[in-house]
């Protein structure tokens, strides 16, 4: 036993004395002896599973079985070869390919049937009209774009606007005022104003003048008798006042007189502005229906057609007595409403203009009917300068326009 471990150890102590290569001989001829009987590690333990491997194609085919076949007797015969290599691709038993096959033949978005596909364009339908609908439910703000200019007081237009509608029924006259009056009527004061019009177009002036200028003569009617002789001065000398007012150059007095025939003095004007003055207190910082106009063509996104259609209805509405009763503010407004829908067919009254105005479209029908009345006799009756006025080029020729169709006839009118 000593021998054998003297000589034992005389071999370790003579291996390393050669650099260990007798150890590493006798290991090698043991790896080679195993080498015959060694068995591939899918034999022993089972085909591998790779859950993340995805068999692509139909069942492999006998030709491919061979060479996996062949593949693994080459690797009996090899010694094996310490490496970094990919794992073997284990066999897939046939039928479970098939059952996977059959089950996932068709891909899940073909199995849709025809009333799922019908159920989700409904849905894509309803939702896109919703999207229609909110769309039409937003309120623009109409002042976002004039905040960096410093003449639209956008901080402070809509406290401005507040004011206005507040104090606008101070400027309004009853409606039955003319009663009071004993020697003129309502067809008289629609006269004059036909008349006023046609001045005021012949002289160029503001729009603002004009509105301002009806405004002085019924607050002044409303509070002062005047005989019919004088009632032509009246309206002269309004005009006079609101263009001191509103206008930059004045027309002189003695242009007034001119366009009058001459029927009245220097002194008789001069003489009708003290009074009127006095009798109206000096207050000629009333919101007419311009006033309200600007704002509210703003909000409505009238093009320049539409504007002058607007104007057009509100000019009608100046020579008629029986307007009065409406007040400044939902005069403009019916005037865009009739404007927009006249143009477009239907009607046309949004959330963000029912903001700005405080109007419904329900509030707004009924002067609306009257409107488009008026626009029915517009051309044929006596009182036309309204008419000619908007039939020039300067406003488009809106006046010949076909009137709205889509309100009650005058019968239906209440």
């Amino acid at each position: 036993m000593v021998g054998s471990e003297e000589n034992y150890s005389g071999v370790i102590r003579h291996s390393n004395l050669h650099g260990g290569g007798g150890l590493m001989a006798g290991r090698g001829k043991l790896d080679a002896g195993m080498g015959q009987n060694r068995r591939a590690l899918s034999t022993i333990n089972g085909p591998i599973q790779h859950p993340c491997a995805v068999y692509k194609g139909n069942v492999f085919s006998e030709k491919l079985a061979a060479q996996m076949a062949n593949k693994q007797q080459h690797q009996h015969q090899q010694p094996p070869i310490i490496q970094a290599t990919k794992p073997p691709m284990s066999s897939y038993d046939v039928d479970d390919y098939k059952a996977a096959a059959d089950d996932f033949a068709v891909p899940m978005f073909v199995q849709h049937t025809e009333a799922m596909l019908e159920e989700i364009e409904d849905e894509m339908d309803k939702e896109i009209e919703m999207e229609d609908l909110e769309e039409e439910d937003i309120v623009l703000d109409i002042d976002s774009p004039d905040k960096r200019n410093a003449l639209a007081v956008v901080e402070y237009v809509d406290d401005i606007y507040a004011y206005y509608k507040k104090i606008e029924g101070s400027s309004c006259v009853p409606r039955d005022y003319m009663d009071q009056q004993p020697d003129i009527n309502g067809r008289m004061r629609g006269i004059l104003v036909d008349w006023l019009i046609e001045v005021h177009y012949k002289f160029e002036l503001m729009e603002e003048t004009l509105y301002l200028t009806v405004n002085l003569i019924d607050r002044f009617l409303a509070v002062q008798p005047v005989m019919r002789k004088k009632l032509q001065l009246v309206g002269v000398t309004a005009m006079l006042l609101a263009c001191k007012y509103e206008e930059v150059s004045v027309p002189v007095v003695e242009d007034l007189i001119l366009i009058s025939d001459k029927a009245y003095t220097r002194q008789d004007v001069l003489d009708m502005e003290k009074l009127m003055v006095n009798m109206l207190q000096f207050n000629m910082s009333v919101p007419t229906p311009y006033v309200f106009m600007r704002r509210f063509l703003k909000a409505a996104q009238c093009d320049k057609k539409s504007e002058h259609m607007a104007f057009f209805m509100i000019d009608l509405c100046l020579v008629e007595y029986p307007m009065l009763r409406f007040p400044p503010s939902l005069l403009a407004a019916a005037a865009i409403f009739t404007a927009q829908s006249g143009l477009s067919g239907f009607k046309q009254w949004d959330r963000t203009c029912e903001k700005y105005t405080c109007y419904t479209e329900d509030q707004l029908l009924e002067c609306s009917k009257l409107m488009v009345s008026f626009h029915h006799k517009a051309a044929t009756g006596k009182l036309n300068a309204v008419y000619k006025k908007y039939s020039t080029s300067k406003y488009g020729h809106v006046a010949k326009y076909e009137t709205v169709d889509f309100l009650p006839d005058e019968e239906d009118m209440v």
